[in-house]
């Protein structure tokens, strides 16, 4: 049986597989956006777990997001087409809600919390990612995917408070 641990990382640095193998500190930007994208995948993960009835996209997103991990390492199959889906997403689920007249807190059902805790997440990984491309040649469709992932879990955020009937958490004007 194989083990999963191998021991090499005990001193701070891992392999990553970029345009040629390297070893990296584990503080190095490139791992810093490889762990934001598994905490928001993670995170998907769990809304997923709570969402009545599944939602289909989740998963699709779940895999994108590996794609989008593939990039930094120099290949992706994410295309424009995979952004084009989001926004159509967006635009159908917007089309059920009522106008947003506030700010809105993360709330509601467990669903909408949850896809808030994904919008924000997403919106760390995508700091992670500029931060990264100062550095490192990031493909124009991975962030605009992430750019556009963030308003899609605030989207289905309020979504999942409207079809409960729980209304948005607004912010209480001082």
């Amino acid at each position: 049986m194989a083990k999963i641990y191998t021991k090499k990382g005990d001193t701070g640095h891992t392999q990553v597989y970029l345009e040629k193998t390297e070893r990296l500190i584990k503080s190095d930007e490139i791992l810093t956006v490889y762990g934001d994208l598994d905490e928001l995948n993670s995170n998907i993960g769990l809304l997923i777990s709570v969402s009545k009835p599944p939602n289909p996209l989740l998963s699709t997103i779940q895999n994108a997001l590996f794609e989008v991990g593939f990039a930094i390492s120099a290949t992706t199959s994410l295309t424009i087409e995979d952004v084009a889906a989001i926004e159509d997403e967006i635009d159908r689920l917007s089309t059920k809600l009522p106008p947003q007249r506030a700010f809105i807190l993360p709330g509601g059902t467990v669903s909408a919390s949850h896809s808030h805790i994904c919008r924000a997440v997403c919106r760390r990984a995508e700091r992670s990612l500029v931060a990264l491309s100062e550095k490192h040649q990031i493909p124009a469709v991975i962030m605009q995917f992430i750019n556009r992932l963030s308003d899609y879990f605030f989207i289905l955020a309020r979504y999942e408070n409207a079809t409960n009937g729980v209304e948005d958490v607004e912010k209480i004007s001082r």
